[in-house]
């Protein structure tokens, strides 16, 4: 393969296109403020490529952090990664030795690059129940979180360990709580006090889920937040190394385009739908 340093200028001319679609995704106020990732299909790029599995996350990370920027640079306020499940601890001892070490790794470049989270004004959230970690990765995680705690730009948040199952225990819990102190009364308890005790209560409605990988689920991440109403869920029939500027610049672009030139809602539209068809037959 050619490497594109070859070509003079290549890499300034690719890095002007991607400023100028962002500029024109930015201005035409169709951008999804919370973008979330399911990050999936590392390990079996590693197979396909013939290369150890931690190659595989290194791509994975290489991969996730220009998506990124380009969701930055075109807008989009906050973004959820997929890092780690709850159920990934069920994995031979080995395996979640090696998931945590790449875990340390990785939070560690965070700490190391902190002028680059600096420029774009990046403020780092780790949400999951860190009661799960080793105590050194908990260290590393407070210290990318304090390197960024003034930072307003923008927002990554890190599910790590996560599942949307355990997010919505937390919550419960957490408006019991309330519910105690005299905060409300149980019979006022509703969607929006829910939302709120939500690890990412503080923070914009989720916009548009992205997967990789071929597959289609879920599986257990943000499942509250992406069953509301006109949430766009994109599945890409490519693992996540192969995930890049391009694609995710077309699904900015469809976005955008939705936005500015639909004007009848789907959702809306099918409600309508059912609703006359429901009249026709009660005649």
């Amino acid at each position: 393969m050619t490497d594109s340093s070859s070509f003079p200028g290549l890499q300034q001319a690719l890095t002007a296109c991607k400023n100028l679609f962002a500029h024109v995704i930015r201005v035409s106020d169709c951008v999804p403020q919370h973008v979330a990732f399911i990050m999936d299909g590392n390990r079996r790029w590693a197979k396909k490529e013939h290369v150890e599995v931690k190659e595989g996350h290194n791509a994975g990370f290489h991969s996730m952090s220009r998506v990124l920027e380009l969701c930055y640079e075109s807008g989009v306020s906050t973004a959820t990664v997929f890092a780690f499940s709850i159920e990934n601890f069920k994995r031979s001892p080995i395996e979640v030795d090696s998931l945590m070490n790449l875990a340390r790794n990785g939070i560690r470049q965070v700490v190391q690059n902190g002028e680059m989270a600096e420029k774009h004004g990046i403020k780092i959230n780790v949400i999951g129940d860190r009661s799960l970690l080793p105590d050194d990765v908990i260290k590393e995680i407070e210290a990318a979180e304090s390197i960024t705690r003034n930072n307003k730009r923008a927002v990554l948040n890190i599910c790590f360990p996560y599942t949307g199952r355990d997010e919505l225990v937390h919550a419960i819990h957490q408006v019991v709580q309330e519910v105690k102190n005299g905060d409300y009364k149980s019979t006022e308890v509703n969607e929006t006090i829910i939302d709120d005790n939500l690890y990412t209560g503080h923070l914009p409605p989720v916009d548009l889920l992205v997967r990789t990988s071929g597959v289609t689920r879920l599986s257990d991440f943000l499942i509250w937040q992406v069953s509301r109403k006109g949430v766009n869920i994109e599945f890409l029939d490519c693992l996540w190394p192969d995930f890049g500027t391009i694609k995710m610049a077309w699904i900015l672009l469809k976005f955008a385009f939705k936005g500015t030139f639909l004007s009848v809602d789907p959702d809306l539209e099918d409600s309508e739908r059912g609703e006359e068809a429901y009249l026709k037959k009660s005649k």
